[in-house]
């Protein structure tokens, strides 16, 4: 029973490591292709997660998706969304 449990449990560890990888794998490739298509029309304009405020994408900073204008919005937003789960 015990060989059984511990099976179990490694089984559940690699899954959920798997699943880690194949998210952060492709978020990363959707970053790429993005990047790679460029902007014809020069800097686009992209709105903060946390204040909603615009700004050129080029000075912004992209986590898990998302645009944010500063360091702090970013984590704010991070740990209010952390904290929802």
């Amino acid at each position: 029973m015990n060989l059984l449990l511990i099976r179990l449990i490694i089984f559940a560890v690699l899954f959920f490591a798997g699943l880690k990888l194949y998210r952060m794998y492709r978020e990363w490739k959707l970053d790429r292709e993005e990047a790679a298509q460029g902007s014809p029309q020069g800097n686009q304009m992209v709105r903060c997660a946390w204040c909603q405020v615009h700004l050129p994408e080029d000075e912004a900073l992209r986590e898990k998706g998302q645009w944010f204008c500063s360091p702090d919005h970013r984590n704010k937003y991070l740990e209010e969304q952390h904290h929802g789960e």
